[in-house]
Order: C-alpha cells, then structure tokens, then sequence
C-alpha cells in the first residue's frame, strides 16, 4: 500500500459565503488540494464547525475507522455521525466550494465564515464560534502546563548528548 502525505494545511482566512452557499476555498489551500490532484474536499459536521477533507485524506479517515471494533457503541456513533453526514463538495472554475443548507445549518453559518488549517483537514467556522474557541482554548493554556514531551531532535555526530529527559536517571558512562 502506497501511503501519500498531503503537505498540511495552516492559516487562518475570513471568506464570505454568497447566497448560494458558495464558499471561496483559500488560494494557499487549492495550491495544496492541486497538488495532490483534489478536484474538491469531502465536509461533514465535526464539534461546533465543518471538518473538510481532501478525499485522499477521508480515505484515510474511513480506512481508521473500519479499523476499529465494528460493535463498540462510540466506534458506530462516531461512524455514524461522520459519514451520514459526509457531502462531496466539488471546488468550481473560481475556487468555490457549494455548502448545502444542511451543513450551512450545522455549523451556523450565515454570511461569513472563518476557515483554519488544521493539518489534514479544512474547519470551516461561524466567525464568532471561532473567535470564542479561540478565547476559551486561550484561557486554558493560561491555565494548565500540557507537560508535552516532544522528541529530542538527534544530536550532529560528535556534539554532545542531549539533557536526559525528566525522570530518567543518568546513565554512568562505559570504562575503558
């Protein structure tokens, strides 16, 4: 199996949606979609916004979840929710995606919307949604150390060990 890496999605932009439901798709994320050859993005519902994947990338999403246990209760809602709700938006000769009123409905959305890079995927938000998850994930930083421990980078031959992660001991060096 040949496995593909789409390079991720970042950024942040405002768009307005027109009457229609068309929404402009960023310059910097069709560059991205063209080159993996994505002629439009799979949307469905995902917490309070749109999740929009390139279709390689709902492949992807699809192939985890069939992995899973088929009889647990949170695999089959989750499975549920994710694909029943799933719409194949095609991007237009202008760069538009065309958001059915149902998922205009479940994220909100009106006259504008705010769409992040988040990685592998496209959040499409109701401008204020977003701006009070960003206040509220803001605060929670504040508030927590994430305790994050991210890999080491490897050192250049010859430099020096890296510091020995918390809690582990110092090994003695070999004699010779």
């Amino acid at each position: 199996m040949e496995y593909f890496q789409l390079a991720v999605f970042k950024g942040t932009y405002r768009h307005k949606i027109d009457p229609k439901g068309r929404l402009p798709v960023p310059a910097a994320f069709r560059r991205l979609m063209a080159e993996a050859g994505a002629g439009g993005l799979v949307v469905t519902p995902l917490d309070q916004c749109l999740a929009a994947y390139p279709p390689e990338e709902w492949s992807r999403l699809e192939a985890q979840l069939a992995a899973l246990p088929a009889f647990s209760r949170p695999v089959k809602t989750l499975s549920r929710l994710l694909a029943s709700r799933a719409v194949d938006c095609a991007l237009d000769v202008q760069g538009r995606i065309l958001l059915p009123p149902a998922l205009r409905q479940a994220a909100r959305l009106a006259r504008e919307a705010v769409l992040v890079g988040v990685l592998n995927r496209i959040e499409v938000w109701e401008p204020e949604a977003w701006a009070s998850f960003v206040r509220e994930s803001e605060r929670v930083l504040d508030d927590v150390s994430l305790e994050v421990q991210w890999p080491v980078p490897p050192a250049p031959p010859g430099a020096a060990s890296p510091p020995s992660r918390r809690g582990a001991r110092p090994q003695a060096k070999p004699s010779r």
